[in-house]
């Protein structure tokens, strides 16, 4: 079962996520949401759309834009709407 770990935490486990560009999108209700905060960056990908990014915050650590999701993603990428990925290489683990 994909888990994303940060911080000795789990942040997101199901055994149904989505993988595009090798990166897992896990199911809003598998990620812990008190865990995430949301940030202001957003970025645009040209076949998926806009992505809205996530922080990290707990034990009094912020790792800034860990996390990222597409609200309203473009037709090409719906099966990943209210998905979330973690960024991995940046404290985040993905154990698939």
């Amino acid at each position: 079962m994909p888990t994303a770990n940060w911080n000795g935490n789990v942040i997101a486990n199901s055994d149904d996520t989505v993988v595009v560009e090798g990166n897992h999108y896990f199911p809003p209700d598998s990620v812990d949401r008190a865990l995430l905060r949301e940030s202001d960056t957003r970025t645009h990908c040209p076949w998926k759309g806009e992505a809205h990014y996530l922080d990290l915050v707990g034990e009094g650590q912020v790792l800034a834009d860990a996390a990222w999701h597409y609200p309203t993603p473009k037709d090409a990428a719906a099966e990943i709407a209210g998905h979330i990925a973690f960024g991995k290489g940046r404290d985040v683990t993905i154990d698939a």
